[in-house]
């Protein structure tokens, strides 16, 4: 096999939270009487809740001090995880889940790697809470994507060095991380048209022919 791994970013990869993320930070930005949209909401992906906030305030009309961005912030997480639990299995696509037994049944290790704190309680959500051998999340990191650490952790938690592992990913600053930790890595969505992936994927289940 070429791989020995597969590092997955969770959200856009194995399942699609945009539109609860989009909602929580919605409601915030009109508490707060800021402009938001959905093209600001696509610069959010990716990145950590707390630098999300920081974009989502370059529409702000004033200066907020940190105690307030924590509550902000603590708040949408809040409202987030409430609309969350409306996900169950049906909202794993049955092209994922079918890939997923495919890479498992060929031997590879599998993990997570998500800058999200929720990523537990997603897989929970979706039916996948103990499927992975490894989950490496916002809460086991310091630095979010572009920087490589979750990768990097995830490929310890594993027990692989980063060049045996490959990570899918659905973002440009996934993909710089990927790289940046010495792994090949695999684009779907809109990581595609970056330019920047090991392998363009037209499906997820794409990645049959290349492990």
């Amino acid at each position: 096999m070429r791989y020995k791994a597969i590092i997955f970013d969770l959200d856009g990869v194995i399942c699609h939270t945009d539109k609860y993320h989009y909602m929580a930070w919605r409601q915030i930005a009109d508490e707060l009487g800021i402009y938001f949209d959905q093209e600001i909401n696509h610069r959010l992906r990716g990145v950590s809740r707390m630098e999300s906030f920081e974009i989502i305030l370059e529409q702000y009309d004033g200066v907020m001090n940190e105690e307030k961005k924590l509550q902000y912030t603590a708040k949408k997480n809040e409202v987030y995880k409430e609309l969350l639990k409306g996900m169950s299995p049906e909202d794993l696509a049955g092209e994922v889940k079918d890939t997923l037994h495919f890479l498992r049944e060929k031997g590879l290790k599998l993990a997570i790697g998500s800058s999200s704190k929720n990523a537990k309680f997603i897989l929970s959500r979706l039916g996948l809470g103990d499927y992975f051998d490894a989950v490496s999340d916002g809460n086991n990191i310091t630095r979010s994507k572009p920087d490589p650490e979750v990768f990097v952790k995830a490929a310890q938690f594993l027990g692989e060095c980063a060049g045996d592992c490959l990570v899918v990913e659905d973002a440009r600053a996934g993909l710089i991380a990927a790289a940046a930790g010495g792994m090949e890595c695999a684009a779907v969505g809109d990581a595609v048209s970056c330019g920047l992936a090991t392998w363009n994927l037209a499906s997820f289940s794409d990645l049959k022919q290349i492990v």
